[in-house]
């Protein structure tokens, strides 16, 4: 039965030193173990973290520094308070001892009392270094959480004004939901996502879908006479639809600006400025070319083309799937990265199934805040 006073390693190569303070130690209440050398007492040790060990210095085969250097080398014994306890009274000795990470050093012949006031005074310290541990891990979670809640907040009041910019010239509102629903579909299976760690992978996965919703912010700078024009645009006009990428990208840097933490704005601010780029360089605002427009943005590039051929618009009729993946691959090498458009093809029959999902189903579609599934 563990006891309430906690549990002490005795290592002592000296069976009358090992028996005496076993039960001395055990008459003042607190659980002992006995170890008659350093290899015993690193096995029992692993096999039952103790709470304090008294260890001698002068041991064969392994002395009380080995003991201590393995125990400061573990990550499980490391934080157990060790108290020399040894008949070598030299200073350098002492002083070797308390480098090598020892708490105390007690000189033997010892006396019982010194023993039990040392020992109760680190069992103590120990103990109030354990309340604080927790009383800090306790803190650091509920800060957490807080800031939790405030990104979480931040991240719906972003959102919904990207709502809003869609909701202009998309009679469903649903467009930004279908993009985070293809960018997860698509950004799970390119391998320039992928890494060794599958959960770091698919919380990066998650967050480019839920930044996605970002990439068209900058529309709610923009006329409607411009945006919602049903003909062909002149020049000019095509050149205000373009600030949309510059707009986007300068209103989330303000956000970031005063929380440079999020990374979903962080990632949003470079989908909304570079989702237009090409691969050959020809697209706008940076005119960026390969693998200089941020993965995000080419990712979000396939998605967007995808949905906007499908859907329909005031200049336009909807394409088909065949007709959309067609024009697609055909941007392989020039509008889009080579390595999306062979992954897109890879998951067409996912992207129209989607598709069909959110026109059957609209109302019951809310992909884009959704992580990847495990």
């Amino acid at each position: 039965m563990q006891s309430k006073l906690g549990t002490i390693l005795v290592v002592d190569d000296t069976p009358a030193n090992l028996r005496l303070l076993t039960v001395a130690l055990t008459e003042r209440g607190y659980q002992v173990r006995a170890a008659p050398s350093g290899e015993a007492a690193l096995r029992m040790a692993v096999s039952e973290v103790p709470d304090m060990v008294l260890l001698d210095i002068n041991m064969p085969d392994m002395d009380g520094f080995a003991v201590c250097d393995r125990f400061k080398a573990s990550t499980r014994l490391r934080d157990v308070p060790i108290l020399f306890i040894s008949a070598t009274t030299d200073t350098q000795s002492k002083l070797r001892a308390f480098y090598r990470g020892g708490l105390d050093y007690i000189t033997k012949p010892f006396h019982l009392e010194e023993v039990f006031a040392r020992v109760s005074t680190h069992m103590e310290l120990r103990t109030l270094r354990k309340r604080l541990q927790d009383h800090n891990a306790r803190l650091s979670h509920i800060v957490a959480d807080q800031m939790r809640e405030i990104s979480d907040s931040q991240v719906a009041t972003i959102v919904a004004l990207a709502r809003l910019a869609e909701r202009r010239d998309d009679d469903t509102g649903m467009h930004i939901d279908r993009i985070g629903a293809f960018v997860s579909t698509l950004a799970m299976v390119i391998p320039e996502c992928m890494g060794d760690d599958q959960r770091a992978h698919r919380d990066f996965v998650g967050m480019i879908a839920r930044a996605a919703a970002l990439h068209d912010i900058g529309k709610v700078g923009l006329p409607d006479a411009v945006l919602l024009k049903p003909g062909k645009l002149t020049p000019e006009e095509f050149e205000t639809i373009k600030a949309h990428t510059t707009i986007g990208q300068e209103t989330l840097q303000t956000v970031l600006d005063g929380y440079p933490s999020n990374e979903m704005v962080r990632i949003g601010a470079l989908v909304a400025r570079s989702h237009h780029e090409k691969w050959d360089g020809s697209g706008y605002p940076d005119r960026l070319a390969g693998k200089d427009i941020p993965l995000p943005a080419r990712i979000v590039a396939v998605a967007d083309v995808y949905d906007a051929l499908r859907s329909k618009r005031p200049y336009k009729e909807p394409f088909s799937h065949m007709e959309a993946v067609r024009i697609i691959r055909e941007g392989r090498e020039r509008h889009f990265d080579p390595a999306l458009v062979d992954a897109f093809i890879e998951q067409a029959g996912e992207f129209e199934a989607i598709w069909k999902a959110f026109v059957e189903r609209p109302a019951n579609m809310r992909l884009v805040n959704k992580r990847p599934a495990a």
